[in-house]
């Protein structure tokens, strides 16, 4: 449940729920937690093959611009929007924000993707991480929920704080690009440890702009991204699924 100013609350309550809150963004936004993120590039393996990507900096500046302006941004905002949803118990909008959500993936494999991703989510949260109600929120939606609105979901229904929640997810999002990278470009450890840094600003300011956004403000500009992501599906060697 959620706190409410009526609520009296001690400090310690506070911090416990606060511990429980970081403690399943941790979890649920780690690596280690079976979504298969590892198993898709987003359209970078592809970029890497055109030398579009091809060091540290090519590297920041591709996965920047996807923050700011592309898939980063329309996947945060799809994430606040189905999170407020959830939280306010509209199923009908939630529905509604899914099915646009899906709609809005610009190639078969990144529907792959976020789908796949989105559909583990939901499945490991109700096995082992449920809550009152999940259930009747994901039945509300009548199409296979995409990965950042299976997030949103999830968080609300645990009561987990949407700014961080946000945060955490973004950040999952661009360590997976790294980690894609760094296995194609190669990157070493250090290297990509230095991307993460440069792009630090990126991911803050994405959260506080999706944060602030209407579903009106949902587009993106790189173009060169979603032509990666179509022509993966036809190159000759492949390491990813996107």
């Amino acid at each position: 449940m959620l706190m409410t100013i009526n609520e009296p609350v001690a400090a310690r309550d506070l911090a416990e729920r606060e511990a429980a809150a970081l403690y399943r963004l941790m979890t649920w936004l780690s690596p280690a937690f079976p979504v298969g993120g590892f198993s898709y590039s987003s359209g970078i393996e592809w970029a890497v093959e055109a030398s579009d990507i091809s060091d540290i900096a090519s590297l920041a500046d591709w996965l920047d611009a996807m923050l700011r302006d592309g898939s980063g941004f329309c996947d945060a905002t799809f994430l606040v929007h189905a999170y407020r949803a959830t939280e306010a118990g509209e199923g009908d909008t939630l529905s509604e924000i899914a099915e646009l959500a899906a709609a809005f993936v610009p190639s078969r494999e990144r529907q792959l993707e976020t789908t796949s991703q989105g559909r583990a989510f939901i499945d490991i949260a109700r096995a082992a991480w449920d809550a009152d109600g999940l259930d009747a929120m994901v039945a509300a939606c009548r199409t296979p929920l995409v990965y950042p609105v299976a997030v949103g979901v999830v968080a609300a229904m645990h009561g987990v704080p949407l700014a961080p929640t946000l945060h955490a997810f973004l950040h999952a999002l661009v360590s997976n690009w790294i980690s894609a990278a760094s296995r194609l470009i190669p990157l070493g450890q250090t290297d990509s440890q230095r991307v993460l840094v440069k792009l630090e600003a990126a991911v803050a300011a994405t959260a506080n702009r999706a944060l602030n956004a209407t579903l009106d403000d949902l587009g993106g500009a790189t173009f060169r991204a979603d032509l990666a992501s179509l022509r993966h599906e036809t190159q000759y060697t492949r390491l990813f699924r996107s």
